[in-house]
């Protein structure tokens, strides 16, 4: 029987190319897609076409309470994508990533879906780049860089620098309490840096995830084993400089990034 899996935020890029990944297998997914808006983000490159069916489209602000409740019912998962992705202000980061991400936990929970994957950030990990060899990564100074240098895990606390990865820290959270507190399987994803219609350029080049990666590692988590509680997994393709764990991925996941960010292929291309 197919699985029926609830994209959030699936008029964004990577929402929607979730939505898009889950829908071309009908197979094994019954995809629906719920977004507050109709149309496209401005992060969606222009290439891309709006194939979303009528049928499996819900119009939903994550403040409604209720619409969030009827759309989640009866689905075996939801991959949470929906968020203000700037934070540029406070209240909107408080209505879409702190208010809006709980209540599609407390819908989920509510309406007895299993499991939750939802989207974090390497935003919760920017104040890594305060400090040496980070910096020196981050800078391109890679001759300043130990061959040795010790991988960020998600086992090391959060190093927030903005609003917006406070929210994702917190979203975290909520994955972990509900895991543990109400019996769910939630899982997060500290997704990385993607390229919306050009090349990868050189800065910024360590946290680099293509598009085909970043649907692969939400495919996978939406299809683990319903064994697992609550974990945190690192989003980000094989780039020669990634300074954070992909290989827990890996091993809990399964998840094999295909692409680098030094390979410069086209976003649009892969799409």
């Amino acid at each position: 029987m197919a699985k029926r899996v609830l994209v959030t935020g699936a008029m964004g890029q990577i929402g929607n190319a979730v939505f898009m990944r889950l829908l071309s297998e009908p197979e094994r997914y019954e995809a629906h897609a719920l977004d507050r808006s109709a149309t496209f983000s401005v992060r969606v490159p222009g290439s891309w076409t709006n194939d979303v069916p009528a049928g499996r489209f819900t119009q939903c602000d994550l403040g409604d309470m209720e619409g969030l409740r009827r759309a989640v019912r009866g689905m075996d998962a939801v991959a949470h994508l929906a968020a203000d992705p700037n934070g540029r202000t406070w209240e909107s980061v408080l209505h879409n990533n702190v208010i809006g991400t709980y209540n599609v936990f407390e819908a989920c929970r509510l309406e007895g879906v299993g499991r939750v994957v939802v989207a974090s950030s390497i935003m919760v990990s920017e104040g890594h780049f305060d400090q040496e060899p980070y910096k020196a990564i981050l800078d391109v100074r890679y001759e300043n860089v130990p061959p040795d240098y010790a991988i960020v895990s998600p086992r090391i606390p959060a190093e927030p620098r903005s609003l917006y990865g406070c929210s994702k820290v917190w979203s975290e959270s909520l994955a972990r309490t509900y895991a543990y507190r109400h019996g769910m399987s939630c899982l997060a994803i500290r997704i990385g840096q993607v390229e919306r219609d050009r090349p990868r350029p050189p800065h910024g080049a360590s946290y680099y995830v293509s598009v085909r990666d970043i649907v692969q590692i939400w495919q996978r988590a939406i299809d683990a084993d319903d064994a697992l509680r609550f974990d945190v997994f690192y989003g980000v393709s094989n780039n020669d400089y990634h300074w954070v764990d992909i290989e827990h991925a890996r091993e809990v996941l399964g998840y094999v990034p295909q692409d680098r960010a030094e390979d410069a292929h086209d976003y649009e291309a892969e799409a």
